[in-house]
């Protein structure tokens, strides 16, 4: 943990875009459980995503799009409850915000009143611009996310690099800048060309985190079941695997089966 994470009591907006000012890297990982973000917590990460990406590596659904507000708000209560320093941004899921900004102010205060989050996540730029503003006169922070954009995966057709052509190129940085005008506090830029994200970056004044967007940004966002190797079949070529946890666990989970059909388990010392 580095000095200036020793010296932050609870990461906030502010203290992100100090981070970025001072070129001190943003460390980002999801979390959508109170056992792990504890252990997050205790490792020093500044910024917790409750991500809708739940509804892949916990509820087994092909897309992020199946899941709801209220498997959200569960999911992120669970994380508040374990941490006492990281900045706790939630998803708002497909559908609670895209319809009308009166919509996606009442998801997004039933996301903080109910979980004690500290700020949300929504995909897209000028087509939702009416409801980040709306979201932001209400004193909620807003975490844009620009790219590749899982909700709208249907339209796209597929996960592959975006914004390669100039046209599209163009509209991110516009709609980037639209975020940063509209008063988001940062934004994640997914799966886009690593010259890209890094004109970004140096355009717009606010913390930009990437997921497979090159070196260039601010600060880093990895789904915590893919980064320690337990999502298996997810191997895109931005993912780091720091651990194989799906070998420990199986390893630990095979030994107690043989233990238990052995009567090894429990011993004299494991009973009462």
């Amino acid at each position: 943990m580095s000095q200036h994470q020793s010296e932050i009591k609870r990461v906030t907006t502010h203290q992100l875009q100090a981070m970025k000012n001072r070129g001190e890297k943003i460390s980002m990982l999801t979390a959508y459980d109170y056992s792990m973000a504890r252990i997050l917590g205790m490792a020093g990460i500044d910024v917790i995503l409750v991500g809708d990406s739940a509804s892949n590596v916990m509820a087994g659904n092909e897309t992020t799009l199946p899941i709801t507000l209220d498997q959200m708000i569960y999911h992120a209560t669970s994380v508040v409850k374990a941490i006492t320093r990281p900045f706790v941004v939630v998803d708002i899921p497909f559908g609670s915000y895209q319809g009308n900004s009166s919509e996606a102010l009442r998801s997004a205060i039933r996301i903080m009143k109910e979980s004690g989050a500290h700020g949300v996540k929504v995909e897209g730029g000028e087509e939702i611009r009416e409801s980040v503003v709306r979201i932001l006169s209400a004193g909620v922070p807003v975490m844009g996310h620009l790219g590749l954009t899982p909700q709208s995966i249907f339209k796209f057709g597929t996960y592959a690099v975006r914004a390669k052509e100039q046209e599209e190129a163009d509209k991110l940085i516009r709609d980037a800048k639209i975020l940063e005008d509209c008063g988001c506090f940062a934004i994640v830029l997914e799966k886009i060309p690593a010259e890209l994200a890094k004109k970004v970056a140096e355009e717009v004044r606010i913390p930009i985190i990437g997921i497979g967007a090159g070196p260039h940004v601010d600060g880093q966002v990895l789904v915590i079941h893919d980064m320690l190797g337990i999502t298996q079949e997810f191997q895109p070529r931005f993912l780091r695997t720091y651990a194989d946890l799906d070998a420990i666990m199986t390893k630990a989970f095979t030994q107690y089966i043989e233990d238990v059909k052995s009567s090894d388990f429990p011993n004299e010392k494991e009973s009462y």
